[in-house]
């Protein structure tokens, strides 16, 4: 098996148990996070059982109806979800450890998971709470939903996000990696992307045809070599290395939904830029956001 084959995952590869696709520790050279997607139709449902790990449960299309318990403390909790990843933050729902959940709903869904010890109080964030970022500049633009970083969660492990790039930008860009402990400049974390692509409002493409470009390449810690052609419902495993851009194409935009944990001590996003290219954010300064963000427009996707 080849590297990029190793660490890049056409969607339904990794189908089990009802899921499209499950990443986790049972993932060959995987341990710290992991990531569940099903497509739910009229009686459908999902079961997560496991008590060891906490969860973002993150709506990508639809509505959906959690029953989550511990013991004899039993919630439910309605997700309204969203018509599209391209239309805006989702409300979503925190899980710690000790938690399982029934989902059931129509759409598709996705869950992101982390190992983890520390109990944190399980929590519901409304759409209108999710910290929306507006990151980088012209080209280099890019919409980011931060409902599961160290700054908008009381989560013990994981640190989630997921971001929009419209049609012909880039974005994971410079290239970047996090995967040295370096108190105070860079922390170790695992990521996986998922991806989704669409046309981009006013395109005459068809969904079947949307892609995006990803890259990922090797550093000190390990060699890696992803450069795919991205399409819904695909995953891409960074256990290390610099990994960007990625790219959307002409026509098409892209969104991508990050999971990351690791084995440090905090729990703090951290990065070091591939000093190649670090030169690219100096170049921010002069230039201003794409005005097609932040999604979606008052005139709402077509």
């Amino acid at each position: 098996m080849s590297i990029e084959n190793t660490w890049f995952h056409r969607r339904g590869d990794l189908a089990a148990d009802g899921w499209e696709s499950v990443v986790g520790r049972d993932t060959p050279g995987w341990q710290h996070t992991g990531i569940r997607v099903a497509d739910l139709g009229e009686g459908d449902r999902v079961e997560l059982t496991e008590t060891d790990v906490e969860r973002i449960i993150v709506p990508l299309a639809g509505s959906f109806e959690v029953a989550h318990a511990e013991g004899d403390d039993r919630a439910h909790t309605r997700l309204q979800g969203r018509r599209s990843v391209f239309d805006g933050p989702t409300d979503v729902l925190y899980l710690p450890v000790g938690r399982t959940a029934t989902l059931t709903g129509r759409g598709r869904v996705a869950v992101a998971e982390a190992p983890a010890s520390v109990r944190r109080p399980w929590r519901h964030i409304a759409a209108a709470e999710t910290p929306v970022e507006l990151r980088g500049a012209g080209a280099s633009s890019r919409q980011v939903h931060n409902f599961g970083t160290p700054q908008a969660l009381d989560a013990d492990r994981l640190i989630v996000c997921e971001v929009v790039t419209p049609e012909g930008n880039w974005s994971s860009y410079p290239p970047h990696k996090h995967d040295e402990h370096v108190p105070g400049h860079e922390s170790r974390l695992e990521e996986i992307y998922y991806f989704e692509s669409a046309p981009a409002t006013g395109s005459a493409a068809s969904a079947d045809t949307a892609f995006g470009m990803f890259s990922t390449y090797s550093s000190p810690a390990g060699e890696i070599d992803i450069n795919a052609m991205v399409r819904t419902g695909d995953i891409a495993l960074v256990p290390y290395g610099y990994h960007g851009p990625a790219v959307a194409a002409p026509g098409y935009d892209l969104y991508y939904l990050n999971v990351m944990a690791g084995p440090d001590p905090d729990r703090a996003w951290l990065i070091s830029d591939d000093p190649a290219h670090a030169w690219v954010r100096d170049t921010w300064a002069d230039q201003g956001i794409d005005p097609r963000l932040p999604y979606p427009t008052e005139e709402g996707r077509s």
